[in-house]
Parts: structure tokens; sequence; C-alpha cells
């Protein structure tokens, strides 16, 4: 048994309790599993019940497997019109810039950019099925464009402003935008950075161009987004509808292995998805305010964005986290009466060794869930939460990828919250946990992540990829017509899930497999430790388990500590648990999102190429393990 943390207070106001009545239910096990055996009738309610504009049509859910089923073929709509219902004087956007610069839009005035941006597109000749580009910074425009391009049919694909010129060439020249939004220059941990030069070199790159529009410095070459609207002048409401199945956006694999793949996902698909993640499983209500820390080159921009169909408000911030002070996102979260706070399980373990006092320092007066995303959140990580920060919110722990642009695992506000675990799968889908042969994992034992039903952000297909070749690969090889996601979870005995890291970065040491966040949970109880990385080098016919740690500031790693190290890993998880070397290093790689890439190290050591170091946010990094003479 896990320490519990948390409990809900009785309540018949949640729109989860609404969909047990529905489905004549009375826990969420029951729920869940009637999600998964109706499956038309679930998302048919959560399509009715959250008040999506347009219309499903008769026919249903036609499932043929995960590569050729189709949601609601005869469906009619355009998800920008739920996106932008509702009064339209309440504010539905805050923009903050990390200087502090605040910018409020209503829904009256979105609705109204948007529709000149869509206007704006059409006049420069784009269609359905087009693709808008940006290389931009988490702020407003990024939003109205998204919108106005999905006005019309087209679809959107976004990149951080801070990824390089090879890292944005390596996605875009592979789906050949039409249209690019571009942020000149951006602030970050105080500076300013200029952009103009990378802009320069990407556009020049990008044939298909046909109108490059920026933000930022007055100085650009491009015409400025506020220039561009200023010429928009719409007679009359834009908004084209389609099927379900109209492509919406373009994200991205990491690409570490590889260019990044280009997965293209439906529009209605993905907002179907959220509102069912937001309104049963987080509990968003309309009016909130929700805050999640993201940039433009991350899933979670796009799941953001689908907050607006709630009928809730969303904050942008752009900007380190931590500056000027780490206290930046709970000013932000009492400044705008935040009821939804998103982070990293990073930003988490950061803050609990800069030991903060949220608690004692702000109000939080309107809070009522905390998320975390990005990596397992540690059992030390949940704890710094309720004893910390906020004893009385929904810490919700949710895990996904880009692959779905949504969760398979996530929070239940209905449910108690035990320390170091995901509460609960999500509705709809048949999450389970598999051994090597096939089989259902028991409690307690670890296993691959996988889900066996077809749900509507399963992604349309990959960019040019002839046959779904690619596709194929990525999820259908281990387990036919089984969706594998390369995660290494365990189930527990309350239901919930423990991730144990990547089943891609999973050790195996004397033949047992290891997933990586079970070492680092313990390495990372050291004050003297920041941060761990491990991985598995071929030795002697087999492998051995190094670790690398970056140490606290003024710190060196000493044999005793060593020592200290091994010891906790021997005691508190298992002899095999235990590397064969431990050495220090300055700093490692990750990737935009800011997630560690213990393949890439893997590589460097066990000289294998990486192909494509363009996708880390740090290449430079892995210089240092290349040195190494292990």
């Amino acid at each position: 048994m896990k320490r519990l943390l948390w409990e809900p207070e009785p309540s018949e106001d949640l729109a989860i309790d609404k969909l047990k009545r529905f489905a004549k239910v009375s826990d969420f096990q029951s729920l869940h599993k009637w999600s998964i055996e109706n499956k038309e009738s679930f998302w048919r309610y959560v399509f009715e019940d959250s008040g999506v504009v347009g219309t499903l049509g008769d026919k249903a859910i036609i499932d043929r497997g995960f590569l050729d089923s189709q949601f609601f073929p005869d469906a009619k709509l355009n998800i920008v019109d739920t996106l932008l219902k509702g009064n339209d004087d309440q504010i539905v956007i805050t923009e903050i810039s990390e200087s502090g610069v605040k910018k409020s839009y209503s829904r009256g005035q979105v609705r109204h950019i948007a529709n000149q941006v869509a206007y704006g597109l059409q006049q420069i000749g784009l269609k359905e099925g087009d693709v808008v580009s940006a290389i931009v910074a988490n702020v407003a425009e990024t939003v109205f464009i998204a919108l106005g391009a999905l006005k019309i049919g087209a679809i959107f694909s976004s990149t951080s402003a801070d990824f390089g010129t090879a890292t944005v060439l390596d996605r875009f020249e592979q789906i050949r935008p039409k249209v690019l939004l571009v942020t000149t220059n951006y602030q970050y941990n105080g500076k300013e950075i200029d952009c103009s030069e990378k802009i320069a070199e990407i556009v020049a790159q990008l044939p298909t161009l046909q109108k490059v529009i920026s933000m930022g410095s007055a100085s650009s070459p491009h015409q400025s987004f506020s220039e561009w609207i200023a010429t928009c002048d719409p007679k009359s409401e834009i908004s084209i509808p389609g099927g379900f199945d109209r492509p919406g956006f373009i994200l991205f694999s990491s690409g570490t292995t590889g260019k990044p793949k280009c997965i293209v996902h439906s529009a209605a698909g993905v907002l179907l998805k959220a509102l069912s993640e937001q309104r049963y499983h987080l509990d968003i209500k309309a009016n909130d305010e929700v805050f999640y820390f993201t940039t433009c080159g991350w899933m979670m921009w796009n799941w953001l964005f689908m907050v607006m169909g709630t009928g809730a408000a969303i904050v942008l911030y752009d900007g380190n986290p931590m500056h000027p002070t780490p206290e930046r996102l709970f000013n932000l979260a009492d400044e705008n009466q935040l009821t939804f706070l998103g982070v990293s399980a990073k930003y988490i373990d950061s803050i609990r060794k800069l030991n903060l006092q949220p608690k004692e320092t702000h109000k939080l007066s309107k809070l009522r869930t905390i998320a975390s995303t990005g990596s397992p959140l540690s059992p030390e990580g949940f704890n710094f939460i309720y004893e910390n920060v906020a004893s009385g919110v929904h810490l919700a722990s949710i895990s996904g990828g880009t692959d779905i642009c949504g969760c398979f695992m996530l929070g239940a506000p209905d449910m108690p919250v035990y320390s170091g675990q995901i509460q609960v799968p999500a509705l709809g889908l048949d999450v389970q946990v598999l051994i090597e042969n096939g089989d259902v994992a028991a409690v307690g034992v670890n296993g691959e992540l996988v889900c066996r039903n077809v749900f509507p952000s399963v992604p349309l297909y990959f960019w040019d990829d002839p046959g779904n070749a690619k596709f194929k690969s990525a999820y259908f090889e281990r387990f036919a017509d089984v969706w594998t996601h390369g995660d290494y979870v365990e189930k527990t005995l309350e239901g919930g899930f423990i991730v144990q890291g990547r089943s891609d970065a999973t050790l195996n040491a004397s033949g047992v497999r290891i997933g990586t966040a079970e070492i680092y949970r313990i390495t990372e109880e050291f004050a003297e430790v920041t941060e761990s990385l491990a991985i598995a080098q071929k030795w002697d016919g087999d492998t051995r388990v190094i670790l690398f740690v970056k140490m606290a500031e003024g710190v060196d790693l000493t044999e005793e500590l060593i020592a200290q190290i091994k010891s906790a890993l021997k005691r508190k998880a298992s002899p095999r648990h235990v590397p064969a070397l431990i050495l220090q290093a300055p700093e490692f790689p990750r990737t935009k999102s800011n997630k560690l890439v213990e393949i890439a190290v893997a590589n460097v050591i066990n000289k294998v190429a990486n192909n494509n170091l363009g996708a880390l946010a740090n290449p430079e990094s892995l210089d240092w393990f290349s040195g190494l003479n292990l």
C-alpha cells in the first residue's frame, strides 16, 4: 500500500459524476470498463456533453484496427466553432512575457482576429489541406494563426523559437509549408535572443513558402502580424466544415534516432480526446483559468489550445519559469487566479531541491488542480506538493505523448492520490501492461505500456510514409494491432500506474529489465546530486550499467559518495540496480521540451552514430561523453 496523500471531498458537481449517472455505474473502474465496451456511446457522449459544434452523423465508429479505422465517417464540423463559442466579453487568452508585460483578449476579440487570419490566408491562396507553420514564442498570435488555419481546413504545425536552423528544417522541409509565422526575437532568462539570422537561413531553404509573417523586431524584412491582419477585412464569418478525419495538426517525434517523424493528427480527434481528459479527468470547467508551462514545440501547447473548448480561459507564458526568481509561476498563479497549474516533473523536482515553500508565501486560493508531465513524477515530488505547495489540491500526474496528442494515464478528481502513482487509465482507452510473451502483467510487474483499442486521437498517418511503413514500425511491431507506446510501466494494487521510464532506455542488468527512473528516484534523494542519467554499455558479451550524475554547484563526486549511492541502490532497489560505474558529468543532452535523452549518450558510449543531433537542445553536451575511454 502506497502513502495516501489526498482524498476528494464528496461531490456530485463533477462532470465525471454526470457521466457515471449516464453510464449507470458508481465507481471509476466500472466507468472505465463501460467506456471501452461502449466506445461509440462514450465518444458521442463526450461530443454532446461538451457542446461540440457540428454533427457526428448516424454512422457508427468503423473499427478495423489501428491502421484502418474511421471515427464518425458522416461527421461535419470545424473545431474552431467549438473553441470560440460563448460569451464575447469573457477574457479567454492572457499572455504574459518574461519581463512581465501582460495582454488580455476577450473571446470576441479572438474570434475577430482568427477570422481576419482565415481571410488573409485565403487571399494568399491557401486552401484545405495546405500547411501553415510557425517558429514562435508562446504568445497569443500563435493561437490566432492556428485558429485561422483551422477555420479554412488548413493544417497547422509549430516549433519553438529556440529551435536551431537544422532542427527546424528537418521538420519543415518534409511538410512543405506555404505560410510561415516567425518570432524574430524573444526573452529568456533576462536576455533578448535575436532570431533574425536563423530565420533568414530557414526561409531561404523553404521554397514552398508564399508568405512569411513576423512578430517582434520592427526591422524584420517580413510583414508584421499586426500590419498583415490590418489589411484583412472579411465580410462574413469564415468556417469551412470538414470530416472527422480532416487533418488539423502535424506534430513531430523527438528525432533522436533519425529525422523526426511527421505525425498527422485529426483536428476533431485531438479535440474530442482533449475534452475527455480536461473535463472528466481534470475537472476543468467553463470560466476556469488554465495554465500549462509549455513551448510551441511540445504537444502540451496543442493540449492547452484545446482547453478553450471547455469554455475556460488559457494563460500563456513565454520565458524561463524560474526567472527572475524560482517563485515566478506561483506569483503568476496568484496574480491570475489560476484554477489549474500545469508543469513538468522536472520543474517540481527543481523547486523541491530549492526548498521552496509556496504554501507559506502564496495564497493559491483558486487553485484546484496541479498537473505534472514530461517524465515520471517521483514519490518525493508528490510528497513535496502536498507538504509544501498546497495540501488541498488534486495532483494529477499525467502520461501520454506527442504520438496521440493526449494521455494514456492521468488523474481522476473523484479518486484518491497515492504517492508516486498515476491514478487511472484514460477513459475510452483499453490501457494494459504486457510482459514479453504478450500476457497481461500482474500487479507490481514491469512491462510494456500498450493500448488495445482505437481512440479518436490515433494519428491519421505519418507524412510521406508510403504503405504506412514508418507508422507500423513505430507502434505495431512488438504486438500485432496493439499500440505499444515505448514506456515501461507497472500497475499498482490501488489501480494506478508507476512509469519506470522509456522502454528504449530500459537497462538490462544480468537479464533483468530495469527502468531508468527506478535508479533516478534513489540517486536524486542525495542532496549532492542534481540529476542522473543511466545507460547500458555493451561489455564482455553482455551489458553493464553506467550511471552519470550532475552534482550541485561546488560539490564533487567522491569515492565516499559513490559508495553511499551504491549502498542506497542496493538497499532500496536491488543489487542489480547498482551500476558498474558512477561518473560525474557536466551536462546531459535534452530534447527541446527538456526531456533527458539517454539513448543519445548510450549511442556515444557504444560507438553508435547519433543521426539527428539537431533534435537536441544542447548537442554539444555529448562532446564530454565522446571523450571518455570506457
